[in-house]
């Protein structure tokens, strides 16, 4: 009997073992292998009415080519050529890592061949230049990176002509920094890549190549272009300041004591705490409920010169109104029946270090009388006592309403509001700084996770676009009960999608705006309807087993597919991978 032939193709073994494998060619990848530009595409939203758009997770922006292209002429009149192609090489670098970590988290069941492919396609998605793969291979164990790659109508080198003319050197700056650090991301080890022919010097297209750095040898100034450290001014920082990072925070921190953001309005609160939190001014937070106020409150004493004191927050809602005086002030020995011994107030507690009172307007008016007291004249006395004590207490204070509306109805002292409006704060609400939402979920994600036990690939598409676009009217506190429930529903090792968030009692947005294949915005519904989704996962009926149901949605993909493994993959949202192990599993593929 012959004997049999044991070699495997790369593919194959890619298919068989995922992303183990540590050498690759894209030679040996499948034609229209994933991502594909329509997976792409699927991940780039546009929030039309909220002047956003996402690619998955991350904010992008439309710009005019020619704008660019002034900008671009600006800084290399004023700073000359090299500082100008070193600041532009250096764009196009965080630029290329920032969209290998989309990959990463978009597709993190694909292998490193199918995610180093993937840079091209969104390179051309992103509308710079149009990227023709010629050829890549890699071995990741040796450090050996060689590829080589054909651009065609590059924006950059236009806009350079326009201005300058032909130029004697390439010119693509940003388009090269790209490559260089989308590659350099995913390969684990620095990857060069140069022109070695330009549109922008006269050529028909820009050719490209790129090697691990090592093989430029010494003359390798992309080293220090992507190596930059800029100047910046310097940021005051201390323990538990709020976190404005470009990386999400670590998986494994359970860590609920953060404020986490990057958008306009984060920032500006945190300015604004950092400016008061050395001085001993009263504070005043105002914002919705769930906003983060007492968090806010917390890291304004941690940043203060009272952090080695106490930090006392009170409820003021909470607090019986019988009881309102005793809890904030103290009471004596004797002053009540059964009481056996005196006992200190919140405002006592603080002692050297920070009071916070949260939802202060529902204190009631003779107890907002005896707070403004206490914050005139820094002492107070017990309940059933004559001891005058001194205070040495910062007051901090809180309002989820509009104390102004409250003090012209007659709700609340007006002498107590401009006591404690000496430093007002506005903390806004959720859905007026979305840019903080993807990183609020991958840190409320990583706490989650690692608090439940629990290992999860990230979220669907779906989950990402409902995330981004739901109001939350409870702000990060629904954000971070959503995703806890998301967590918990979710199956061991896979995604958290729509379904896993919401139960059903939210309003969602009914569509999605989105690229389609033809590269027009299109409306997809947010909630998939159920009648398409049963077609496209070869339908359900009554009584039919998992198995069954299993195996007729196998079929089924693999019929709309005309048999393309990969494509039917696509459809039903799992990798090739996974797919072909449970076909042959079910004797569906030999």
């Amino acid at each position: 009997m012959a004997e049999h032939d044991s070699r495997i193709s790369l593919a194959e073994a890619s298919r068989r073992a995922a992303r183990i494998l540590t050498r690759g060619a894209s030679s040996e990848l499948d034609t229209g292998a994933a991502p594909t530009f329509n997976d792409l595409a699927e991940s780039l939203h546009f929030a039309l009415g909220d002047g956003r758009i996402w690619l998955n997770d991350q904010r992008m922006v439309l710009m005019q080519s020619q704008v660019l292209g002034r900008l671009r002429t600006e800084i290399i009149d004023a700073f000359g050529l090299e500082t100008a192609k070193a600041l532009f090489m250096r764009v196009g670098y965080m630029q290329g890592t920032r969209d290998a970590a989309l990959i990463q988290k978009r597709f993190p069941n694909e292998d490193l061949t199918h995610a180093l492919a993937a840079g091209p396609r969104v390179h051309t998605l992103e509308g710079f230049v149009k990227v023709t793969t010629r050829h890549f291979e890699f071995d990741r164990d040796k450090g050996i990176y060689f590829g080589e790659f054909y651009w065609d109508d590059s924006s950059e080198a236009a806009e350079h002509v326009a201005s300058y003319g032909l130029a004697t050197e390439p010119v693509c700056w940003m388009q090269v920094g790209y490559p260089s650090g989308y590659t350099t991301k995913l390969f684990g080890s620095p990857v060069i890549f140069r022109e070695i022919e330009c549109a922008g010097m006269g050529a028909p297209r820009c050719i490209i190549v790129g090697q691990h750095a090592d093989a430029w040898g010494d003359d390798a100034p992309e080293r220090n272009y992507f190596g930059l450290e800029w100047k910046s001014r310097s940021v005051h920082t201390v323990v538990n300041a709020p976190v404005a990072a470009h990386e999400s925070p670590a998986p494994a921190r359970d860590n609920n004591n953060i404020a986490v953001g990057v958008s306009t309005a984060f920032v500006r609160t945190r300015r604004q705490l950092e400016r008061v939190a050395a001085t001993d001014a009263t504070v005043l937070f105002v914002g919705e409920s769930g906003v983060g106020k007492e968090l806010f409150s917390s890291q304004l004493h941690a940043m203060s010169r009272r952090s080695t004191g106490p930090f006392v927050a009170i409820n003021c809602a909470a607090i019986p109104e019988q009881l309102v005086e005793s809890e904030l002030f103290g009471v004596e020995k004797g002053a009540y029946t059964g009481a056996i011994a005196s006992r200190a107030g919140y405002f006592e507690r603080a002692s050297g270090g920070t009071l916070f009172l949260d939802e202060i307007a529902s204190l009631t008016y003779s107890a907002q009388g005896k707070v403004l007291r206490a914050l005139q004249e820094r002492k107070v006395e017990r309940v059933g006592g004559t001891k005058t004590i001194s205070l040495d207490v910062r007051v901090v204070a809180a309002s989820n309403v509009d104390l102004t509306v409250e003090v012209a109805a007659g709700r609340f002292r007006q002498d107590l509001y401009f006591r404690l409006c000496v430093f007002p704060i506005a903390i806004p609400p959720l859905r007026e700084r979305r840019d903080d939402i993807p990183l609020l979920m991958a840190h409320f994600l990583g706490i989650y996770c690692a608090r439940h036990g629990r290992h999860l690939m990230g979220f669907s598409r779906r989950a990402t676009d409902a995330l981004l676009k739901y109001d939350y009217p409870g702000n990060i506190r629904e954000l971070q009960n959503l995703i806890e429930r998301g967590v918990v529903y979710a199956d061991e090792g896979g995604t958290i999608d729509i379904g896993h968030l919401f139960s059903g009692s939210e309003l969602l947005p009914p569509f999605s705006i989105q690229l389609t294949s033809e590269g027009r915005l299109g409306r997809a519904p947010l909630i998939e309807d159920k009648s398409t989704a049963s077609v496209s996962r070869g339908g359900s009926s009554p009584g039919k087993s998992f198995a069954e149901m299993e195996v007729a949605a196998y079929r089924s993909a693999l019929a709309q597919t005309d048999g393309n493994v990969s494509a039917a993959a696509r459809l039903l949202k799992i990798s090739r991978p996974k797919l072909d192990y449970r076909l042959r599993r079910l004797g569906l593929r030999p």
